[in-house]
């Protein structure tokens, strides 16, 4: 997907490569994401950078105090959580936004290692229907205790895991939300005002 340029972006070298999480080590907020976008996470090289969603993204974890700065343009801008993680189940920017089941859980092993070391998250966020499943596959993995029946998604669900973690479910900040009024800034800053509470 890095060879495939969109004009504005025709100089920019892309990342290309399977994108990292980002933020504090010492999270107590973990947010999950579905994948890199093509012209955001996949050019930057740093998940959800670059483009509509992370303005949303980071603009609402700004305002509930996770982020220094509402923006998130390049690795070098100069954003830093406090208390928060950001992360995705996969890490590769799929074909038309939608990776399959079989890359999802090829990537898992990346979600797994970040779970081992954020060792002090109690609070996870989970951005769509894809996330949330991820998610839970990779706790199930890592040995978070999963009610039964399993966590249903919908947006402002909350649901209590094992190890003191509670689950909030929000719709992904993308644009086919965002513009159709699906996910509204207040819908998302509810999502996160009770992480911060809850954290």
């Amino acid at each position: 997907m890095a060879r495939k340029k969109v004009a504005r972006f025709r100089q920019w070298t892309y990342w290309g490569r399977p994108v990292p999480g980002f933020g504090d080590p010492r999270a107590r907020l973990l947010v999950v994401g579905l994948a890199p976008a093509a012209h955001g996470g996949n050019r930057t090289g740093r998940v959800f950078t670059g483009d509509e969603s992370g303005n949303w993204l980071y603009a609402a974890l700004h305002r509930a105090g996770f982020a220094n700065q509402p923006t998130s343009v390049a690795r070098d801008d100069g954003l830093r959580l406090t208390g928060a993680f950001v992360t995705a189940v996969a890490r590769c920017a799929p074909p038309d936004n939608r990776p399959t089941p079989a890359e999802i859980a090829t990537c898992r092993q990346h979600l797994l290692a970040e779970l081992a070391v954020l060792d002090r998250v109690r609070v996870v966020v989970v951005l769509g229907r894809v996330a949330h499943a991820g998610f839970l596959a990779a706790a199930r993995d890592h040995g978070i205790e999963i009610p039964r029946p399993a966590p249903v998604f919908a947006h402002g669900a909350e649901h209590r895991l094992g190890r003191g973690m509670t689950l909030l479910c929000s719709y992904h900040p993308s644009q086919q939300n965002t513009f159709t009024g699906r996910l509204t800034r207040d819908m998302l800053d509810r999502v996160f005002s009770r992480a911060r509470a809850l954290s």
